[in-house]
């Protein structure tokens, strides 16, 4: 009964995730319309482009690694 209860809510995680990542991208892009550092800015693009990436291929957990990664680039 565990097992199915893990699959029924196993897609609203997803979306969960899936609009994290999405809120996680905009903060990026809005981070580097803002000027960060030049110590910052390589990290965040990478960030951005990783980010999109897992975007994509659907894979949401490793979007939010990347969106973590630019928030401590960015002290936050």
């Amino acid at each position: 009964m565990g097992v199915f209860a893990l699959l029924v809510t196993t897609p609203a995680f997803a979306a969960d995730d899936a609009a994290s990542c999405a809120a996680g991208i905009t903060m990026i892009r809005d981070a580097l319309a803002a000027n960060p550092s030049e110590a910052a800015l390589p990290k965040l693009k990478k960030a951005l482009r990783v980010a999109e990436r897992e975007q994509k291929e659907g894979e949401f957990d490793e979007c939010l690694d990347a969106v973590v990664d630019a928030r401590k680039a960015l002290g936050r």
